[in-house]
């Protein structure tokens, strides 16, 4: 899910749904953070408070994902259309993808 933090209140408004993850994580919230948890259940009865906390950290984790610094390495990956050239990232956005990418692939085989 690539919901904007700006777009889930519609999101709730709209639908629930999506693929889930056969694993579960326990967390335990700050109490201002539980206490707004609950504001948005009673909020948005259609939701659970399970699929509203996915939700938001899906949504915190596409929002720190583009927010990772480009960092320019050394190497020449590619040129624009302008002909100028294109470098490799050496910030932490290459590894946080592979990481994903390989994490999803083990998730998806469980």
């Amino acid at each position: 899910m690539d919901t904007k933090p700006g777009e889930l209140l519609q999101h709730w408004n709209d639908t629930v749904g999506g693929q889930l993850t056969s694993d579960s994580y326990q967390v335990r919230l700050p109490i201002e953070a539980a206490a707004k948890v609950e504001a948005l259940a009673e909020m948005f009865p259609k939701t659970t408070t399970e699929h509203l906390l996915g939700d938001l950290i899906a949504s915190a984790l596409y929002e720190l994902e583009e927010s990772m610094p480009y960092v320019k390495g050394d190497k020449v990956i590619a040129h624009d259309e302008m002909g100028d050239e294109i470098y490799e990232d050496k910030g932490p956005t290459r590894e946080f993808l592979a990481l994903s990418a390989q994490k999803l692939k083990e998730l998806k085989a469980r």
